[in-house]
């Protein structure tokens, strides 16, 4: 049995970071959040969250895992305006093989700004005692050896260096996660790494929705076809707080968005594949500019793999696999992560022997799903990935897409499907016999030749 001391460390004080504390201030008595920035005192901007201004969602995976972590976080959201939305039932999508229609419930999304998200998390969060943030502080590398990390180095604004002993030592500092060279530091080898890049451009910006379609309105998702040639554009009006909608619009190489105001809606309404976004914008307020980012390439460090990982370190969120944010499994995977870290502690124990390489591959597991959804899309698009698709990956597509084929035309196959994309089951369902026979026999109904908006949802958008 070892002895490991007490206390963690958690690098990165955002949405990741804070569950990770939640999980581990049970097992390690107290628990220590190292965080570059100055966090807001409530929802508000922050320097080092850019992506905070495009689209997010939490799919029922996620928000299961979120509730599990901190009880009452859902409710708290709801009170203060975020939107439960039934999947497929409040969902208006146009497919890459047509558009779906709008099945009875199956799962669910939690809508909300990633401003109100995180803040309702981190005063929850932050209420526990064990848990202490401090702000304006910068990891500078990992103490110890290649067999076990004992602390960080941190620069803290006014204090100056110094080093923070722990018993466990979280990343969680997302894309900019330095892991890889502090390993290096430490002796160790490199992580196979893998990165699927199909230069996605985000274009969001915050409209104030039509009196009318304020409560009650669908999720709008305008899909790229990856099979087409040419770039893949797409767009995202996601319902949330306050009366407004959130909009987000991508474009691959040479189909980006710009981030001029006066091109937005022209850009919904002429590039996508339907101009229905941008014909709802038209009965919209616009809310501010437009904010724009390029930082969407999927990239995973296939820690778990490594043959020889350090006691006392555990990767996850984006640190362990950033993921093109058009899928909207970032948040879930990373509540999934921290459930699957207290999972393994309360397995497992504090003092259990190789307790971060177990760890390592719990986490892993979570992100590895999300990572084949994401990368089995976006590995298509002209450059994403150096020699193109695998002929694995060429082999999946090819009955994927005949899935949502199916999922078109046959609610049963929409409810497998939408169970894997909401992180609620693996993969492995849409291998069942029913769902392979299913696939064979393609829809049972005939396509949808538009939009499945209702009559009331088209009066009160201001389209009829």
């Amino acid at each position: 049995m070892s002895h490991r001391t007490t206390g963690a460390v958690v690098l990165g004080g955002s949405l990741t970071g804070m569950l990770a504390a939640r999980a581990l201030a049970p097992y390690a008595g107290r628990v220590t959040v190292i965080e570059r920035d100055a966090l807001p005192a409530g929802p508000g901007p922050r320097r080092g969250l850019p992506q905070a201004r495009h689209a997010h969602q939490l799919w029922s995976g996620g928000t299961r895992a979120l509730e599990a972590l901190v009880p009452g976080v859902t409710a708290r959201l709801r009170r203060a305006g975020a939107h439960r939305l039934p999947v497929t039932t409040d969902m208006v999508v146009l497919s890459p093989r047509g558009w779906y229609r709008r099945w009875d419930e199956s799962h669910q999304m939690l809508l909300c700004t990633r401003d109100l998200l995180d803040a309702t998390v981190r005063e929850l969060v932050c209420a526990d005692e064990r848990i202490e943030v401090v702000e304006n502080a910068e990891a500078l590398g990992l103490d110890g050896s290649g067999g076990a990390v004992t602390g960080v180095r941190v620069r803290v604004a006014g204090a100056g260096v110094r080093t923070l002993g722990a018993g466990l030592v979280v990343d969680a500092t997302g894309r900019a996660s330095r892991t890889p060279r502090w390993l290096a530091e430490l002796g160790l080898p490199a992580p196979r790494t893998r990165r699927v890049d199909a230069g996605v451009r985000y274009a969001s910006r915050l409209y104030r929705a039509p009196q009318d379609a304020r409560e009650g309105f669908p999720v709008v998702n305008v899909q790229p076809d990856p099979r087409s040639p040419g770039p893949g554009r797409g767009g995202v009006l996601l319902p949330v707080e306050d009366g407004r909608w959130l909009v987000t619009l991508f474009g691959t190489r040479g189909g980006e968005p710009s981030a001029d105001a006066g091109d937005f809606e022209r850009y919904a309404r002429e590039e996508l594949r339907h101009p229905l976004i941008g014909e709802l914008l038209a009965g919209a307020e616009p809310l501010g500019g437009v904010s724009a980012t390029r930082t969407t390439a999927n990239r995973r460090h296939y820690y778990e793999r490594m043959p020889v990982w350090p006691e006392n370190l555990v990767v996850l969120g984006d640190a362990l696999a950033a993921l093109n944010p058009v899928y909207g499994h970032g948040m879930s995977v990373a509540a999934q992560s921290a459930l699957a870290l207290r999972s393994v502690l309360g397995r497992s124990g504090w003092d259990a022997p190789d307790l971060a390489r177990s760890a390592q591959r719990a986490v892993a597991r979570p992100a590895g799903a999300a990572w084949e959804l994401a990368v089995g899309q976006d590995v298509f698009f002209p450059g994403a990935a150096q020699g193109g698709p695998s002929l694995r990956e060429r082999l999946s597509a090819a009955y994927v897409g005949r899935l949502a084929y199916t999922a078109t035309g046959n609610g049963r196959v929409a409810r497998r499907v939408t169970d894997v994309m909401a992180l609620e089951r693996g993969a492995h369902v849409l291998l069942a016999p029913r769902v392979l026979v299913a696939a064979a026999a393609g829809p049972l109904k005939p396509q949808l030749s538009g939009p499945p908006l209702t009559k009331r949802e088209r009066v009160a958008a201001g389209l009829l």
